[in-house]
């Protein structure tokens, strides 16, 4: 009996090698993959920048229908869930010894499956990253605005400007800054982003103290209403939800740290979470609590737009807005150009070039501004996004891919704990939208296109 002993030939073998030089070009030339050499410093200030950003203006509006003793309960509750969703996401990037999950859809697919992770957690992610641009477009053209209008306002001849062409205004530094090629590329925007938000949390809520408590102030129900009352409570808690956003970049943040066997990068990454989440905190329990003790029911879905006088403060701290929302568009834009660019070089085979880079990414700057002029309803869209896709990416969908992976035992603490997250986050899922479409709907009544 002959036994036969099948070789590669090497014709085979540099197929193989092709195949895989191909792959590591195109990889080295994706957003997410195309650079691993970032600080621990690169993850607090990106997740500063991710989550601190137009949520935090709208907390003391969210109080305002959730009432002292809710809304403090949900604030804090939710901080605590985020940031133990958070820790799990960063313990789930290199479970697999040897492999790293980059994307949050790579963790779905190994969760559930190469098909079914894909279609749970792409729509969704596209939901929150494509929500967020479209918001952050809407609250970068309004803070504009408003600059514009405190600056006319000790002028004679100065003429007003509709809410559209300050869209407008603020898309163009997208066009531009859109084109650069990663994460760390972006380092010094989001640094710039981080340090905005902390300037202007703080200005909110100082700015409130120094007003001090409003004439006339009250706590009650800002709706008269049981039934405006129950939708502005729905409405309130996808505000909530909204303000605790990072964990949708969380993983392809992540990416961009080193890692060895000896130093996993789940060591600086959560080192920067951690400081990144005292920032959270110093940042949105002030605005929140102190925001509504000021102004009461009588508070706008915009902090600053409540806050008329010191004038050059209140136009200080939204320029502030401004530089820090542009810094969060580009966060929440670098995955999904990473998905679109994916597609076109992966799937549809375009050659992976700088033009096709140029042209898709202006194409979709283009359509979220195109959105964001159509529908600027900044308190209904956050509510709305806040709720439908916020609360399954942030609050209970890493519960679900730890339990499938992980697989705690039964009724300990790990699993009980995981449960009480995904009901507490299946209920905001549900209830959220329907406040945040009836606030759009309201406001559509008394709209205007393109004014």
């Amino acid at each position: 009996m002959v036994t036969q002993v099948t070789q590669a030939s090497p014709q085979n073998s540099a197929d193989i090698e092709a195949k895989l030089a191909k792959q590591k070009e195109i990889d080295d030339w994706l957003p997410i993959t195309s650079a691993r050499n970032a600080k621990w410093w690169y993850s607090a200030f990106h997740n500063v920048t991710a989550m601190v950003g137009a949520g935090v203006l709208s907390l003391p509006y969210a109080m305002s229908n959730l009432g002292w003793g809710p809304g403090v309960v949900i604030l804090v509750l939710s901080w605590v869930i985020t940031l133990y969703t958070l820790w799990q996401m960063v313990e789930m990037h290199e479970m697999v010894p040897g492999k790293r999950f980059d994307r949050y859809h790579e963790l779905g697919q190994y969760a559930f499956g190469e098909k079914l992770g894909l279609w749970i957690v792409v729509p969704q992610q596209l939901i929150v990253e494509v929500g967020v641009n479209i918001v952050y477009m809407v609250t970068g053209g309004k803070s504009l605005q408003k600059f514009h209008d405190i600056v006319c306002s000790t002028k004679t001849n100065c003429a007003p400007m509709k809410t559209t062409y300050f869209i407008m205004i603020f898309s163009s530094v997208h066009f531009v800054l859109s084109h650069l090629p990663n994460f760390n590329s972006i380092a010094g925007v989001s640094l710039a982003a981080a340090v905005m938000s902390l300037s202007y949390s703080t200005i909110a809520w100082s700015a409130s103290l120094g007003k001090g408590v409003q004439p006339g102030v009250t706590y009650g129900a800002k709706h008269h209403s049981d039934v405006g009352k129950m939708f502005g409570f729905f409405n309130a808690l996808g505000d909530v939800a909204f303000a605790y956003a990072g964990h949708n970049v969380v993983l392809e943040i992540q990416a961009t740290i080193p890692s060895t066997p000896e130093k996993p990068s789940k060591g600086p990454m959560w080192k920067g979470v951690i400081v990144a989440y005292i920032v959270v905190a110093i940042c949105y329990f002030p605005v929140a609590l102190i925001g509504y003790w000021v102004f009461g029911s009588n508070v706008k879905d915009n902090i600053l737009l409540s806050l008329e006088k010191p004038g050059w403060l209140i136009g200080m701290a939204n320029l502030f807005v401004v530089v820090h929302v542009i810094g969060s568009y580009q966060i929440y834009a670098m995955p999904v150009f990473d998905m679109i660019e994916t597609v076109l070089v992966k799937k549809l085979h375009f050659k992976p070039t700088w033009y096709l880079r140029f042209i898709s990414r202006n194409c979709y700057v283009a359509f979220t501004m195109f959105v964001a002029i159509t529908f600027p309803f900044f308190g209904g869209l956050l509510g709305f996004f806040g709720g439908f896709a916020f609360a399954p990416t942030t609050y209970f969908l890493p519960c679900i891919m730890w339990l499938a992976i992980h697989k705690p035992r039964k009724f300990g603490l790990s699993w009980c704990c995981n449960w009480a997250c995904i009901v507490l986050g299946v209920m905001l899922m549900v209830l959220a939208p329907i406040g945040g479409l009836r606030q759009i709907i309201l406001d559509a009544k008394t709209y205007k296109f393109y004014s």
